[in-house]
């Protein structure tokens, strides 16, 4: 009897421990803004070495499309990936019918979950909006500032302090969000060395704004004296997980997609690397923490990077001596002065220009609003035989990589949608109910 009953309680703890490790306690949502399985490979080639996320022990793809369109924008992908439900390109936690939706983030605090969002872009862009706000228009950046202090997250990183101040700012209104958000509750921080000194508490909720626009792209950030995207994370992750209190936390590489937009072989290889760095901080706090869930995807590709643009090769050491992203180049140079811009590319690059060249950047800086970087982009990439279709996004369906309890559940081929879903199941989350909805105002 006393052996039955011994087996029966064995039983049960091997069950319970099953059905507890199965679900997950802490949530991290990586999204490379952007990032195809393209842009993986091509990094990982770059590199000579296996990236952290290609490690993940369980691989699915996301379908991509908006409420609108085949292709999406960030807006539609950002709120498909926070809410679970599709609408239309520039609309952020709006159905295309009005209808405000709440996202995941909203439900994780509902329930008591701490909630936190990063982004190398401005904090108010279409995907970390994506996680807090509500609007009509992704630019309608003052008002999902106002959102974004309005909101229970506990956690908030990137740039764009302009939206928040109304001196040497962007508001007309007078607001001063900063000091409403220190009202809230929010430690304001707009340093590095702020940052990287800043010791949480259980209690304690964080803003960092550290440009007055975008972060400075990666390859020249820590000149620029703001914190790289690891850092801020793994910043977060010290308040987040402070009081051994659950979260979830969304972090976007938000550059990965203007390197693409730009055709930028280099400028989209290093911040590829710099979000995959950022998912090994990740991985480092799950190996501590197990009962954390890691997602690493993409809202949509951008460029539709071709890994060869024809001849059965790409000139990969062609790519490594590349030192600059065109952008930087654009700031540097210009093209009133053919010679010196011939030089720079020399220089910097270690490639020569033909006439043809000069003028295929030249035309394609008539039609862009952004310089000559888009045309010295293709120009570079085309020289290291790496082909791009568009400078615009994709439909291409992106990667799901994911590690932790619950990540066999984000295998096969799925829509955009289905992954919050996922989620939410694993973690119970309010969400799995119906979902309420409120009318616009």
């Amino acid at each position: 009897m006393k052996k039955k009953l011994l087996l029966i309680v064995l039983v049960l703890l091997v069950s319970m421990t099953i059905m507890f490790a199965a679900y997950p306690k802490n949530v991290i949502l990586l999204i490379g803004d952007g990032m195809g399985i393209n842009q993986v490979l091509l990094s990982q080639y770059l590199e000579g070495e296996t990236l952290a996320m290609t490690k993940a022990p369980y691989l699915g793809a996301i379908q991509t499309y908006s409420a609108d369109s085949n292709v999406t924008d960030s807006a539609a992908a950002g709120t498909a990936l926070s809410t679970g439900f599709k609408t239309n390109n520039g609309m952020i936690g709006i159905l295309p019918d009005g209808t405000v939706i709440k996202n995941i983030a909203e439900y994780a605090a509902e329930d008591g979950v701490k909630t936190g969002v990063i982004a190398t872009s401005r904090v108010t862009h279409a995907t970390p909006a994506s996680f807090y706000a509500h609007v009509m228009s992704r630019y309608e950046a003052n008002k999902i500032a106002e959102h974004l202090v309005e909101s229970p997250l506990t956690v908030a990183m990137g740039g764009g302090w302009r939206h928040f101040i109304p001196e040497d700012g962007k508001r007309e209104d007078g607001r001063d969000l900063l000091k409403e958000a220190e009202e809230k509750g929010f430690d304001v921080v707009q340093k590095k060395e702020d940052l990287m000194a800043y010791k949480p508490d259980e209690n304690s909720r964080l803003l960092g704004l550290f440009a007055y626009s975008h972060l400075t792209a990666a390859t020249e950030r820590e000149e620029a004296g703001q914190p790289l995207l690891p850092e801020m994370t793994s910043k977060a992750l010290e308040v987040l997980s402070a009081g051994n209190s659950p979260f979830f936390l969304m972090v976007e590489g938000s550059q990965i997609d203007w390197e693409g937009h730009g055709n930028d072989v280099f400028g989209m290889w290093k911040e590829t690397v710099e979000f995959d760095n950022t998912v090994k901080v990740a991985l480092e706090f799950a190996e501590k923490n197990p009962d954390t869930l890691i997602i690493v995807t993409s809202d949509h590709e951008t460029g539709g990077l071709g890994l060869s643009s024809g001849g059965y090769t790409m000139d990969i050491p062609m790519i490594r001596k590349y030192s600059k992203t065109a952008d930087w180049f654009t700031s540097e140079y210009s093209l009133d002065n053919i010679e010196e811009l011939q030089k720079g590319v020399k220089e910097h690059f270690g490639v020569e220009l033909t006439q043809d060249e000069i003028d295929y950047i030249k035309a394609e800086a008539e039609k862009s609003s952004y310089g000559f970087g888009n045309g010295l982009g293709r120009v570079l990439s085309n020289k290291a035989q790496i082909g791009w279709t568009t400078f615009d996004h994709t439909a291409a369906s992106v990667p799901v990589f994911a590690f932790g309890p619950g990540a066999e559940r984000f295998t096969g081929l799925y829509d955009n949608t289905d992954l919050p879903r996922k989620i939410a199941e694993l973690t119970r989350y309010s969400m799995s109910a119906p979902i309420s909805t409120v009318p616009m105002e």
